[in-house]
């Protein structure tokens, strides 16, 4: 949830539609001054690495050693731990996660439509492990009782 706050802080400011031109007339979310599209690196500087950075979700930078690698002044170089490819898992789990959990507790079928996918079977291939089962555990105790009967 911080993580959801940090991103809707940086957002705050045009939640009330006083988006800056280049963004209202691009209809980008991530545009260049001059509105054109705005380039992967300079977003993920700019929006994705102060938020993680917030959250504190840095990690070393390892070099091809394995050891990790340090700034000219000897600090250890930090790296996202997630990058925005991960958000969007991130996003279908906290939609199926149960509400005790901190998730949105959300059926199937809303958590399809959310994650834009065609189908439901799409939804259950890749996100099914996350929906929480009911405790089967007494059912299979009855029927291993009744079959050994």
């Amino acid at each position: 949830m911080l993580v959801v706050s940090q991103f809707g802080r940086r957002s705050a400011r045009y939640a009330n539609g006083n988006w800056p031109a280049h963004i209202a007339t691009s209809g980008l979310v991530f545009s260049a001054a001059d509105g054109s599209v705005e380039s992967h690196v300079n977003v993920t500087r700019q929006v994705l690495v102060p938020v993680l950075r917030a959250v504190n979700m840095m990690v070393p930078a390892l070099g091809k050693d394995g050891m990790p690698r340090k700034t000219a002044s000897g600090k250890p170089m930090l790296v996202g731990k997630y990058g925005w490819h991960s958000l969007r898992p991130f996003y279908a789990s906290w939609c199926i996660n149960r509400k005790v959990d901190g998730g949105l507790e959300l059926p199937a079928k809303m958590v399809q439509q959310r994650m834009g996918h065609t189908s439901i079977a799409i939804t259950m291939d890749v996100y099914g492990h996350l929906f929480p089962r009911g405790d089967d555990e007494a059912e299979l105790a009855a029927a291993e009782r009744a079959l050994l009967a």
